[in-house]
C-alpha cells in the first residue's frame, strides 16, 4: 500500500518541478523601447496635419450646419484653390490608395531584406513628406507630399512584424499592451503641435512676426517639427535598431532578378507524382513564400476579419465627431471644436491606459477570440447609444444624462480597440511560415488600407445625406450596424486559440 502511494505521487512531484505553460519570456526592452520610439513618428506626423485636414465630407456638413470655424478653410484659401470642397475627397484620402498599393510589396521585401532597411526608407519618406507639405502652396504640391508619405511609409505591417520577431507566444500578448503608447502620444501631440503652431506669424507675432519664411508657409513650422522628429527616429533606428530577420538576401541580387520578383524558389503543394522525399520542409519553412502560397484558408480568413474590424472602427470614429458637432435639432449634440477636442483626447488617454494595464491579463484569463468577439459585439450597443444620447439632448439639453451615456459609449470602444493586438496573434498563427510573417501581415494591411479609404468617405457621406431634410436621419446608423453584424459574423470563424493554427515548426 506505502509502495502504491510512492508510486503515484512521485510522478505527481515530478511533474511539479517541470517548466509551467504560465512562464514568461521577458520582453526584449533594449529592442522594444526602440520600435514603440520609431512607431511614434507615424501618428504623429497624422495627426499635426488633423487641426487643418479634416475628416472626408465634414467640411461641407460643419460649415453649413453648424458655423463653425475649421483651420482648413484658411488653408483653402492660403493655396488659392477654386471649388475647394469638390476637392477635398480628391486630396485627402490620396495617402490611402498609394499605401494600399505598396504596403503589400514593402511587407514582403522586408521578409527578403530584412526588416531595418523598410523601416529606414519609411521614416525617410515621413521627414520628406512632412517638410514636402509645409512648403507647398498649390494643389498639386500638397498630393504629392501625401504619395509620399503613402506609398514610400511601409512601416505599419513591418513593425508588427518586427514585435512578432522579437517576442514569443509568452510576452507577446504584454508586448501588444506597451503598442498603443506611441499612439496615444501622437494623438494628443500631434493636434497640440498642429493647432498651436500652424500660421506662427498671426498667433505669435512677437516671435515669429518678422519671418517672410513662415508668413509665405504658414504651414512649415508643425511640419517641420514632425518631420525632424522623423529624422531623429530614423538615426536612431539606423545605429541602434538590430536586425530581427536572420537570413537575408542581397538587396541588389533582387533588383537584378526583378524588384519584387522572389529570388527564392517559389513554393509548391508536393504533387502526387512528386516523391515526398524530395520536397525538403525545412528549406520550405525558412524561406518566404510567394502570393499564391500565402493565400491559405487561414489568411484568407484572418484578412477578411481583420477588414471587417476596421471597417467598423474606422466608420464610427469618422461619425463620432461629426456627430458631437451637428447641431442637436439634426441629430447630435452640437458641441463646440475644443470641447469636442477634449472629449476625444481624453478618450485616447483612457484607452491607452486601459490596454497597457489590463491587456495582458485579459488574454491569459480569457483568450484572444473570446476578447475579439466582445470587442465587436460591443459595436452593437455603441451604434444603438447614437440616436439615445441624441434622444436626451433633444428632451433634457446637454446635461448629467447625456454624459453618462457619452461616457458609456466611449467605454464600449476601449473593448473595440482591443480588438486588434488579438488580431495580431492570430496573424502570427496564420502565416505558413516564420520567413512570410511580414508578407502575411501586408496582405492584411492592404485591406485595412483599403478600408480607411472607404470608410471615411462612404460614413460622412451617408451622415451628410441622413441629415438632409425629408431623408432618414437614422440611415448612417443603419450603416454601422449592418458593418457591426459583419464584423460579429466574422469574428465568429476564429478557432478557440491561436496555437490551433500553429501548425508549422
Amino acid at each position: 500500500m506505502i509502495a502504491l502511494q510512492d508510486d503515484e505521487e512521485t510522478p505527481f512531484l515530478q511533474q511539479s518541478e517541470q517548466p509551467t505553460a504560465i512562464d514568461k519570456t521577458p520582453l526584449p526592452w533594449d529592442q522594444f523601447w526602440i520600435i514603440l520610439f520609431l512607431q511614434l513618428s507615424d501618428p504623429l506626423s497624422s495627426q499635426t496635419l488633423a487641426p487643418f485636414i479634416p475628416q472626408v465630407s465634414k467640411v461641407p456638413l460643419l460649415e453649413r450646419e453648424s458655423g463653425h470655424n475649421w483651420n482648413f478653410v484658411k488653408l483653402i484659401r492660403d493655396i488659392q484653390w477654386s471649388d475647394s470642397r469638390r476637392r477635398i475627397p480628391s486630396w485627402s484620402l490620396c495617402r490611402h490608395p498609394s499605401h494600399a498599393l505598396t504596403v503589400f510589396h514593402w511587407s514582403q521585401l522586408s521578409d527578403q531584406i530584412g526588416r531595418k532597411p523598410v523601416l529606414l526608407a519609411a521614416l525617410l519618406a515621413i521627414s520628406v513628406s512632412m517638410f514636402s507639405f509645409g512648403l507647398s502652396t498649390t494643389f498639386l504640391g500638397l498630393v504629392v507630399s501625401r504619395v509620399i508619405c503613402g506609398a514610400f511609409n511601409g512601416s505599419s505591417g513591418v513593425i508588427k512584424s518586427m514585435v512578432i520577431d522579437i517576442t514569443d507566444e509568452t510576452n507577446m500578448p504584454s508586448a501588444y499592451g506597451y503598442v498603443p503608447i506611441p499612439w496615444m502620444i501622437g494623438t494628443i501631440a500631434g493636434p497640440l503641435i498642429g493647432g498651436s503652431l500652424s500660421r506662427p506669424a498671426d498667433g505669435f507675432p512677437d516671435i515669429f512676426g518678422r519671418s517672410e519664411l513662415l508668413k509665405t508657409y504658414p504651414y512649415l513650422l508643425p511640419c517641420s517639427i514632425s518631420g525632424v522628429f522623423a529624422s531623429i527616429a530614423f538615426l536612431v533606428t539606423y545605429f541602434h535598431l538590430k536586425e530581427s530577420v536572420p537570413t537575408r538576401a542581397p538587396f541588389w541580387e533582387l533588383i537584378k532578378r526583378g524588384f519584387f520578383r522572389l529570388s527564392y524558389p517559389k513554393f509548391r503543394q508536393p504533387s502526387s507524382n512528386v516523391d515526398p522525399g524530395e520536397t525538403n520542409p525545412e528549406e520550405v519553412q525558412s524561406k518566404p513564400l510567394s502570393l499564391r502560397a500565402l493565400m491559405t484558408p487561414k489568411v484568407s480568413t484572418v484578412t477578411a476579419i481583420y477588414a471587417t474590424t476596421a471597417l467598423f472602427h474606422i466608420a464610427f470614429s469618422t461619425v463620432l465627431p461629426v456627430f458631437y458637432a451637428t447641431p442637436i435639432e439634426l441629430g447630435g449634440l452640437f458641441l463646440d471644436p475644443p470641447r469636442i477636442g477634449v472629449i476625444l483626447a481624453a478618450s485616447g488617454v483612457a484607452h491607452g491606459i486601459f490596454q497597457i494595464v489590463f491587456y495582458a491579463r485579459l488574454h491569459d484569463y480569457f483568450g484572444a477570440r473570446a476578447i475579439h468577439v466582445a470587442g465587436v459585439c460591443s459595436g452593437i450597443p455603441i451604434v444603438i447609444l447614437f440616436p439615445v444620447i441624441n434622444a436626451l439632448a433633444r428632451a433634457y439639453g446637454i446635461g448629467l444624462a447625456v454624459w453618462l451615456f457619452v461616457a458609456v459609449q466611449l467605454a464600449l470602444t476601449t473593448s473595440l480597440i482591443m480588438c486588434y493586438p488579438c488580431l495580431a496573434l492570430f496573424v502570427r498563427a496564420a502565416a505558413p511560415n516564420r520567413a512570410s510573417v511580414g508578407a502575411t501581415n501586408g496582405i492584411a494591411q492592404v485591406f485595412v488600407s483599403g478600408a480607411r479609404f472607404i470608410s471615411p468617405a462612404s460614413a460622412a457621406s451617408i451622415f451628410s445625406y441622413s441629415m438632409q431634410e425629408g431623408h432618414d436621419a437614422w440611415l448612417v446608423y443603419y450603416f454601422l450596424m449592418a458593418i457591426a453584424f459583419l464584423a460579429v459574423g466574422a469574428s465568429l470563424l476564429l478557432p478557440r486559440d491561436p496555437s490551433i493554427w500553429e501548425d508549422r515548426q
